[in-house]
């Protein structure tokens, strides 16, 4: 399946990785891995990952599914079922990547933990993702995006100065989480070609949050006091958040003096560029409330789009607080190939986020769409040489599901 935006970019073409991993942090690393060609085998339980369950759906699986496991193989299969070991461990004996998300412990007590695939494959790189890594005394729980996002502080410091904490609603910690893992994976890939070994890797939910806050951090050991929640704000940057207008908010951002006094002169405020409340950053942030108040008065005479216009001519940073819908119609959006046009395995019109690199000019390729549930899992066994009439009785057995086992 050829995506109608992109041209194919295979630098991990020849690359098997054994996708145990599920939900969103794990699945998300894969799928650029699967971007880049690698071959992804994605193994689930006959259940399916929890997220093809998670509404709204797109066909008969969540969106959240759907959003980062295309370009993968599905192979269903009962691990706990001697059989079903036997064929993931036949599969990591010829695997160069192996991730797990697993609850602590589990993939050891499955038989798939790291000392016990690395007997069968020294070369592999094994990527363990959980909530809190291998040391300290939370080691031992289990890892989500909202309970490592309260944990780490990062909900101390979102939401407004006088609300409650407020969630950052994109799983932001699941997403870096599973981009370091694939910085990870691509290192341990460059250190294998260089020595021939393979690689332990570890990424954490709560390390990839307290890596997000490294600036916060910094701010918190060098003043000692906790930092206020800025809304859209900035604590070190003012007027720097939105705003209302006369019809529709925006987003100003006054980043230095030079841009302040550019917004007084087109606002036609110029004796605010020079008053002493105002006139440098430190002092709009010690007066923020009543920088924050004047600012939104003047900005309330006009429509959002007067605005924009005469702030982008004077370079002025700014944007308009888009719904999805609207960054789904920008002109930027569509020249950009972010969103893929293709058609699934039915010949439906569909779309999907692209891999955010460009290379050479181009996207990397849209393969294939998100597998169902076991749709690969009788191609992978023949390619493993087991016979039919094994894979007959596993399908009999309970122990394998294929495409057609799973109930509308």
């Amino acid at each position: 399946m050829e995506s109608k935006n992109s041209i194919p970019f295979n630098p991990l073409a020849g690359i098997r990785v054994l996708d145990f991993s599920k939900v969103l942090a794990g699945p998300l690393c894969t799928q650029y891995l699967a971007d880049m060609g690698a071959d992804v085998i994605k193994i689930e339980p006959l259940g399916g990952d929890d997220t093809r369950k998670w509404p709204p759906f797109e066909g008969r699986d969540g969106t959240v599914f759907v959003a980062v496991n295309r370009n993968k193989r599905s192979l269903a299969v009962d691990l706990k079922a001697p059989d079903g070991l036997a064929i993931c461990r036949r599969l990591a004996a010829a695997a160069d990547v192996v991730i797990e998300s697993y609850g602590p412990g589990v993939a050891a007590r499955l038989g798939i933990g790291d000392a016990q695939l690395r007997e069968l494959n020294p070369r592999m790189i094994y990527c363990s993702i959980s909530g809190y890594g291998t040391r300290g005394p939370m080691k031992d729980h289990k890892g989500f995006d909202l309970i490592a996002q309260s944990f780490t502080g990062m909900l101390s410091i979102t939401g407004e100065p006088d609300g409650p904490p407020v969630r950052s609603p994109f799983s932001p910690i699941d997403q870096g989480t599973g981009m370091n893992a694939v910085i990870g994976i691509l290192c341990a890939l460059m250190q294998r070609a260089q020595t021939g070994q393979g690689t332990k890797l570890e990424a954490s939910l709560f390390d990839t949050a307290v890596g997000f806050l490294g600036y916060f951090l910094q701010s918190f050991w060098q003043r000692g006091i906790e930092p206020l929640r800025a809304g859209s704000g900035h604590e070190s940057l003012c007027p720097y958040q939105a705003f209302e207008t006369k019809d529709k908010p925006l987003i100003l951002g006054v980043a230095n003096d030079s841009l302040w006094i550019s917004f007084c002169d087109v606002a036609g405020v110029t004796a605010l560029a020079i008053d002493p409340r105002f006139a440098t950053a430190a002092s709009r942030v010690q007066n923020r409330s009543e920088t924050v108040a004047t600012v939104a008065q003047i900005l309330h005479d006009r429509t959002r789009d007067e605005w924009l216009s005469v702030l982008e001519a004077r370079g002025i940073p700014c944007a308009p607080v888009h719904t999805l819908g609207e960054l789904n119609q920008h002109p930027h959006t569509v020249a950009s190939d972010m969103i893929l046009a293709y058609r699934d395995r039915d010949g439906r019109d569909k779309k999907a986020v692209a891999t955010p690199l460009r290379i050479n000019g181009k996207r990397p390729t849209l393969r294939a769409a998100p597998p169902d549930l076991g749709e690969h899992s009788l191609a992978i066994l023949r390619e493993l040489g087991y016979p039919d009439e094994t894979v007959a009785a596993w399908l009999k057995q309970g122990i394998i599901a294929d495409g057609n086992s799973r109930g509308e």
